[in-house]
């Protein structure tokens, strides 16, 4: 309640019998003022300021003549554009103006409908009831929000019946799936068949390439397909499992070489050699071993024997590597034998003695294929007490495959 200052003025007159006038003055404030000697007047009292905490809680304290108020942080005080009050003195009551006497302040806060609240602007916010928690949704429905209010609603997978949620089955009603699809309580997930993967969708399948996720898919060439993969072989080989190759030998077929040619069947291939392999003045004793007579004049200054052997190697052999060995096949007393390679070599090879009967083909540099090499063993045998010398060579062919398998 708003009060006013009054001021209570009392005079007394008394006529004395000398007949002097005595006035005598008596000064009061009313509640919320209090006086100022100095000024000679009423001033009001900011309760706001002497009074600690004048207001509780969330109130803001507003100071107005002769009392105070408590409001809301958020309510809004609008004061008239007023001068200050005249001074109040005794005996004298000023007349209330709308320049000369202060006006009461004036409040008014904005009052906002169900849901929602005063921000900050003193605008009229919707509350978030789902977030606060400020709702009576059941825990197997999902709270939405709404302006002014919130509605309760069942969670992705649950269809309303009546006043129950319940599990749809997706898989049955919409089959949403590429390939498979599995029912879970509230959803569902889909699964794609062998050789397919997912798509960020989560519902639709795309072929795995899988040649592109290694080179030793296959062994030789590997070929996408839908949902699967399949490998192939070069010409030469077959498909052995599902990823490796095996050469075909062409020489048990029969009849790929003529008559009088015998098959040599190597990695990726065949070739086709004579076999009589042997040439004047060379005489053929077995199927792979040419002498040369001693009786005959023209063998005088060749090797006493030839023998044909053929091996095959696959191309890109990891070197140093042992391939051929070369042996003496008759054995005498007080006989020594030598081993050098005397043709066909341009550095590839290198023949180590291992014994006094024997010697080892070494392959020391990488081969190339397709190729052939032929080279030329040759062994020594002298003899120093039967004052006996002589020389055999050994052909032999080397075919490289054109792959390394």
């Amino acid at each position: 309640m708003l009060q006013w200052c009054l001021l209570v003025s009392i005079v007394f007159h008394t006529i004395s019998s000398q007949e002097i006038d005595e006035t005598i003055t008596y000064t009061q404030c009313t509640d919320g003022y209090q006086w100022d000697p100095e000024r000679q007047q009423c001033r009001d009292i900011d309760e706001c300021e002497t009074i600690p905490d004048a207001c509780k809680g969330e109130m803001k304290c507003i100071n107005h003549y002769g009392g105070y108020l408590c409001l809301p942080k958020t309510a809004v005080v609008f004061l008239n554009n007023v001068t200050t009050a005249p001074p109040l003195v005794p005996g004298h009551v000023p007349v209330p103006t709308r320049r000369s006497y202060p006006i009461l302040p004036h409040y008014q806060q904005r009052r906002c409908p169900h849901g929602f609240t005063l921000n900050e602007q003193n605008q009229c916010k919707d509350i978030d009831e789902c977030a606060l928690g400020n709702h009576n949704c059941a825990p197997e429905l999902t709270c939405i929000n709404t302006r002014g209010s919130f509605r309760c609603r069942c969670r992705q997978g649950y269809q309303k019946r009546g006043d129950q949620c319940l599990d749809v089955n997706e898989c049955e009603t919409s089959a949403p799936c590429d390939h498979q699809c599995f029912n879970i309580v509230g959803s569902f997930i889909c699964q794609c068949d062998q050789g397919y993967e997912l798509n960020p969708d989560k519902v639709t399948c795309r072929d795995v390439d899988e040649c592109a996720y290694s080179s030793y898919m296959c062994q030789y060439q590997c070929i996408n397909e839908p949902g699967r993969y399949s490998c192939l072989c070069p010409e030469g080989y077959k498909l052995l499992g599902s990823r490796m190759c095996q050469d075909i030998n062409e020489c048990e077929g029969g009849s790929v070489c003529e008559e009088q040619e015998k098959c040599w069947n190597y990695h990726g291939g065949y070739r086709c050699y004579p076999r009589n392999p042997c040439h004047e003045p060379y005489t053929q004793m077995s199927e792979n071993r040419c002498v040369c007579p001693a009786a005959n004049a023209a063998c005088h200054d060749q090797p006493y024997s030839y023998v044909y052997k053929y091996m095959n190697v696959r191309s890109d052999r990891s070197v140093p590597s042992d391939i051929f060995q070369i042996q003496a096949t008759s054995v005498y007393p007080n006989t020594f034998n030598t081993f050098q390679i005397i043709s066909g070599n341009e550095g590839e090879f290198y023949l180590r003695q291992t014994s006094n009967v024997s010697a080892m083909l070494v392959l020391v540099k990488p081969l190339t294929g397709p190729k052939e090499y032929i080279v030329d063993l040759e062994m020594l045998t002298v003899n120093a007490i039967m004052n006996y010398r002589t020389v055999s060579v050994l052909r032999l062919t080397i075919v490289v495959g054109p792959y390394s398998f």
